[in-house]
């Protein structure tokens, strides 16, 4: 049994949710107040910012490995990182690390999969929708995908970054990711990927026009299920 999880952080909020959900679901399985060990390290986002603005996936990879060794010296079993953007690097970091790692985007489209679903709407970052991470994992299990506008993407990033990850949550900010989900939905798409870890805050099963995949909490019940043997 791998019981000992290893966050690797990178905002606050996404691996606070991500910490808070694996710590209050895991009594379920364990009984209560029980959860498995956990620890987590993060580097400064401003350095991850830093590397994402310039395109440096190697710099990403050299940051996550830094929190993966010290993790794996505090005595993890295996590691994660709730933050979608990052996962980028993977494969960079796959082969050097000490650890092995969940990759939050198999697992989201393994929950995909397990609920019949077939055409999928991205939302996250500017970073992570120009990116292939989705789609070429979404491919690779036979599902389709649509990403939003140029003008979508741009509003949604500024709201993820300039207001989600310091906490600030704005009514209006709610209303605007929905009309991008309404609209994933007229164009095909039988639900959404809330491709970044701070978008959970404000959209859930309860406001949003699809059903939602939640990769924040998908991570953390799936790091749960590893840690305590299935």
């Amino acid at each position: 049994m791998d019981g000992h999880i290893g966050i690797v952080a990178c905002s606050a909020e996404g691996a606070a949710l991500c910490y808070r959900t694996i710590c209050i679901e895991a009594e379920a399985l364990m009984g209560p107040y029980a959860h498995p060990e956990i620890s987590l390290h993060g580097l400064s986002l401003a350095d991850y910012v830093a590397c994402l603005d310039r395109g440096d996936l190697d710099g990403v990879a050299a940051l996550m490995l830094d929190s993966a060794d010290k993790l794996a010296r505090a005595g993890a079993d295996f590691l994660i990182t709730p933050d979608n953007t990052i996962h980028q690097a993977m494969a960079l970091v796959g082969p050097r690390s000490p650890l092995p790692w969940l990759h939050i985007a198999e697992v989201v489209a393994g929950e995909a999969l397990a609920r019949g679903f077939r055409r999928l709407g991205l939302t996250g970052t500017r970073w992570m929708i120009d990116s292939e991470l989705y789609p070429e994992t979404l491919a690779a299990c036979g599902l389709d995908w649509l990403r939003p506008t140029a003008a979508e993407r741009d509003e949604t990033d500024r709201i993820i970054t300039e207001e989600l990850v310091k906490g600030v949550f704005h009514p209006e900010s709610v209303e605007r990711f929905r009309q991008v989900i309404r609209r994933m939905g007229e164009a095909g798409c039988d639900a959404v990927v809330l491709g970044c870890t701070e978008i959970p805050l404000i959209i859930g099963e309860h406001n949003a026009p699809l059903p939602v995949l939640d990769s924040t909490r998908l991570l953390a019940r799936a790091a749960l299920r590893r840690a305590v043997g299935g």
